[in-house]
């Protein structure tokens, strides 16, 4: 006991003090925002310079390499497709045609990895494209959609009951992986998402400027079925192309929304030409450990993550065609690195061991923490819990965070602890319409069991009026989130980042010191994920 209250006692010293610096954030956060970076860009000469700053930060602060043979970095192998210009996708029935355009119109990628893909299929509306036995939902009603083309909408049926469909919060049922996902298990050729601002949470500028551009996946296996399509369509483009059906967008929303909906066929169509250019990249995830003190607990570890890659050089936008992601996620990395810094630099280190990892991919899909999931360096049965750091705006102090799904955990009360510990509030997720737990590199480690999820500041920010926060999330979503825009500026106070810092850093200290690893609640959609793993130790 007197030992576990001096290790307390050393970790808050060092959490408390000048072991945790925002102005070294700071530096961190401008660097690897620079143009140098070049945006960050995966399988780029970006990454290269972004991988080998991480890394050497990482040894600079004291930690040791824990990627493989010896290295800093974990390997990722991902090909990359990038459909061209030249795609063509138009759509054919009841006397009428409709020739889409290519990133004002519709956006996406044949996923099965062939430099050319053409074809020609009928088109079938299907709702959300949804299939949840457990909330008694099928949007497919035992329909034979294969060889078909899926349109639907992202998100899922609206309802204030958190008994079904998590109420506001949005499930994965609702993120637009899962409707791929779900496609290809029905056997269709291809799906299409009309987009809404309010269906996807985001401006088409956002789909515009993630998917008109190189795509990252893991490489198909031999015999491997995927998708012919993968893609969006606009909100103004779906109008017009369910106008040629007789049909509205908000009609269709409408009839989305009740669970007799069955799907209807449009009598359309779709005849698509999609070239793409394939690249195999090997991309890798930057990996740092510091081993733990006790003899027997340091083969477990607590995980900390943060994206260290967003878009690199894509389509100009105002003539600056450099994505450079300061917020979105040089903020996430820098706090990884200066936790990584405060914990190498205590005298007596927590019993169990840390892991902190600069992960790949994050903007293709979450890649990097996905391959890290099924490729760990630490057993999940021996991760204690996973913290994500993603996305931060410095704008001062912080009176509260945000630890959505923190509370599926038996961790949770000594989150709440140590939130009470440093006089942060912890506040509910402002929007879990969002589904930004299914939208971070905590969601993969989730998935095989590790109690994980990602910190956030909370709405409360000291000396700003009411308002402020929701105004500066709409500002930036509007016209920064994933835009060259999103760039570092000198007048930032990352004083509210250095709190976040100290958070997670004690957070991560008290996982290292428990006596018995967290779970997942009884009943949670990963509780099972959990016992596989605990019982694979």
């Amino acid at each position: 006991m007197r030992r576990a209250v001096l290790l307390l006692a050393a970790v808050l010293a060092a959490a408390q003090t000048h072991e945790v610096s925002g102005e070294r954030i700071r530096a961190h956060v401008r660097f690897l925002s620079h143009d140098l970076t070049e945006g960050r860009g995966i399988g780029t000469r970006g990454e290269v310079v972004t991988t080998e700053y991480l890394a050497a930060q990482f040894a600079l602060a004291g930690a040791r390499p824990g990627g493989g043979n010896g290295t800093w970095f974990q390997t990722v192998p991902l090909v990359g497709i990038q459909t061209l210009p030249q795609a063509h996708l138009s759509f054919h029935g009841r006397g009428r045609s409709l020739n889409l355009k290519w990133l004002d119109e519709f956006v996406g990628s044949s996923l099965r990895q062939r430099p050319l893909e053409q074809f020609e299929a009928e088109a079938v509306f299907v709702g959300h494209g949804i299939v949840a036995p457990e909330y008694g939902w099928d949007d497919f009603k035992g329909t034979d959609v294969r060889g078909k083309i899926l349109i639907l909408f992202t998100n899922e049926p609206a309802s204030q009951d958190p008994k079904f469909f998590g109420g506001r919060a949005l499930t994965y049922y609702g993120r637009w992986t899962y409707k791929f996902e779900q496609a290809l298990r029905a056997g269709a050729l291809g799906a299409l998402i009309i987009h809404t601002d309010a269906t996807a949470g985001y401006p088409w500028a956002v789909v515009r400027g993630s998917w008109g551009r190189e795509q990252p996946f893991v490489e198909l296996a031999p015999g491997e079925q995927a998708l012919a399509l993968a893609g969006w369509i606009s909100e103004a483009a779906g109008e017009r192309l369910l106008s040629m059906a007789g049909r509205r967008v908000a009609e269709l929303l409408k009839a989305a929304q009740s669970r007799d909906f069955r799907p209807i066929p449009l009598g359309l169509r779709v005849r698509a030409r999609l070239p793409a250019k394939l690249r195999r990249i090997e991309t890798r995830n930057v990996i740092a450990k510091i081993e733990g003190s006790d003899p027997d607990l340091k083969s477990e570890a607590v995980l900390f993550t943060a994206h260290w890659d967003h878009l690199g050089i894509g389509e100009p936008v105002g003539g600056d065609a450099i994505y450079n992601g300061a917020v979105d996620n040089a903020t996430g990395c820098g706090i990884l690195l200066e936790m990584a810094r405060a914990w190498a630099g205590l005298e007596q280190k927590p019993r169990r061991s840390a892991l902190f990892i600069a992960v790949t991919a994050e903007e293709g899909g979450l890649r990097g923490s996905e391959y890290y999931a099924t490729h760990p360096i630490v057993p999940p049965g021996k991760t204690a819990v996973a913290l994500n750091f993603d996305a931060f705006h410095p704008v001062g102090l912080i009176r509260s965070v945000v630890v959505a799904g923190a509370e599926r955990t038996t961790f949770y009360p000594v989150v709440q602890e140590v939130a009470r510990r440093m006089g942060l509030t912890i506040r509910p997720d402002p929007r879990p319409e969002q589904g930004s737990f299914y939208r971070s590199d905590h969601f993969p480690l989730a998935k095989v069991g590790i109690p994980a999820f990602s910190v956030h500041q909370g709405g409360d920010f000291e000396g700003k009026p009411p308002g402020f926060a929701e105004q500066l999330f709409r500002e930036f979503n509007s016209k920064h989130y994933h835009q060259p825009s999103d760039e570092f500026r000198e007048d930032w106070d990352f004083a509210g980042l250095e709190q976040i810092a100290r958070f997670g850093l004690l957070l991560g200290f008290e996982a290292a010191n428990l006596e018995k690893l967290p779970h997942w609640q009884p009943g949670d959609e990963f509780y099972a994920a959990r016992e596989k793993s605990l019982s694979a130790r």
